[in-house]
C-alpha cells in the first residue's frame, strides 16, 4: 500500500508544487535584491552598494535552494539526519547570509522618501523594536528546540505538509531574526550592547548543545526515527551549530564598531 501511495497523482503533484515553488519564490528573492542593488548604484554611483553584500544575500539564497531542493528535501523526508541538515542549513547558514545582505538597507537606499519614513517608522516601534532583541530572538530560534524535538510536536508536524513549510518559514525567520539581533548590519534600533549579545549568542551555543547531548542519549527525545538516524542527527546538530555559531560570532566582530566617547574637556575659568 505504501509503494502505490507513494506512486499517486497526488502525490507526484505535491512533489512538483514541492520543487516549482521554492524555486520561483527563491529566484524573486535574488532577482529582487539584483533589481534594488543596481537601482541603488544608479541613484548614487559615488554611494555604490557593496558587491560583498550582494555576494552574501545570493549565498543565503544559495543555500535555501540547496536545503529545499533534490537530493537534499528527498532525503530529509525519509531521514531524520536529512532534517537536522535541512534544519541547519534554513534555521542557522542561510539567515547568517542574508542578514549579512543587510537587505533592509538596501530597501532605505531605493524607496522612495515617504516610503522610507514610513519603513524607518515601523522599524523603530514598540514590535519591531521587540523582535529585534537578542533575547527574544534567542527564545524563537533556540528555545523551540526543546519543544519540537522533545515533545509530540515534531511527529505532528511532519505528518502534514502544510505543518512542514511551516516548520521550515519558522526556522528561516527565527533564524534571521537572531542573526539580525547579534550581528546585523541593517538598522536596529534599541539592540543592547555587544556583551549583551555575546551572552544570548552563549546561551544559543548551550541550549544547542544540551539538546543535541540529550538527543545523542536518548533522553526525553520523541521523535520515531531508527537510533542510528537520531544519533546521527544529534551530532550534525552539534557540530553544525557550532559552526554557524562561530560564524555568527566572527560576524559580529567583523560589523562591531565601538562607540568612541570624546573626553569632554574641562571648561576653562573665566579669567578674572
Amino acid at each position: 500500500m505504501d509503494h502505490d501511495m507513494s506512486h499517486s497523482p497526488h502525490r507526484e503533484s505535491a512533489a512538483v508544487v514541492g520543487f516549482v515553488l521554492p524555486v520561483l519564490v527563491l529566484s524573486v528573492c535574488a532577482g529582487g535584491y539584483l533589481l534594488l542593488a543596481r537601482r541603488a548604484h544608479r541613484r548614487n554611483p559615488a554611494r555604490s552598494w557593496h558587491a560583498w553584500r550582494t555576494v552574501a544575500f545570493c549565498a543565503g539564497v544559495g543555500l535555501l535552494a540547496a536545503a529545499l531542493l533534490p537530493p537534499v528535501a528527498p532525503f530529509a523526508h525519509r531521514d531524520f539526519r536529512g532534517h537536522m541538515v535541512q534544519h541547519m542549513l534554513i534555521g542557522m547558514y542561510a539567515p547568517l547570509a542574508l542578514v549579512l545582505g543587510a537587505p533592509v538597507t538596501l530597501l532605505l537606499r531605493t524607496l522612495p522618501a515617504p516610503r522610507a519614513r514610513r519603513l524607518t517608522a515601523v522599524l523603530h516601534g514598540g514590535p519591531a523594536r521587540l523582535l529585534a532583541h537578542p533575547a527574544v530572538a534567542l527564545l524563537l530560534s533556540a528555545g523551540t528546540l526543546p519543544v519540537l524535538y522533545f515533545t509530540p510536536l515534531y511527529e505532528t508536524v511532519m505528518d502534514q505538509q502544510a505543518g512542514h513549510w511551516l516548520l521550515h518559514a519558522h526556522f528561516l525567520l527565527a533564524g534571521c531574526l537572531f542573526a539580525h539581533s547579534v550581528a546585523g548590519p541593517d538598522p536596529a534600533p534599541g539592540r543592547p550592547g555587544v556583551r549583551a549579545r555575546l551572552v544570548c549568542l552563549g546561551c544559543a551555543i548551550a541550549v544547542h548543545a544540551v539538546t543535541a547531548q540529550l538527543m545523542y542519549g536518548g533522553f526525553w527525545v520523541d521523535v520515531h526515527a531508527p537510533v542510528p538516524e537520531v544519533q546521527g542527527g544529534a551530532e550534525i546538530m552539534y557540530y553544525g551549530g557550532d559552526i554557524a555559531e562561530l560564524l555568527l560570532a566572527a560576524a559580529l566582530v567583523a560589523t562591531w564598531r565601538p562607540v568612541r566617547r570624546a573626553m569632554a574637556a574641562p571648561a576653562a575659568q573665566p579669567v578674572r
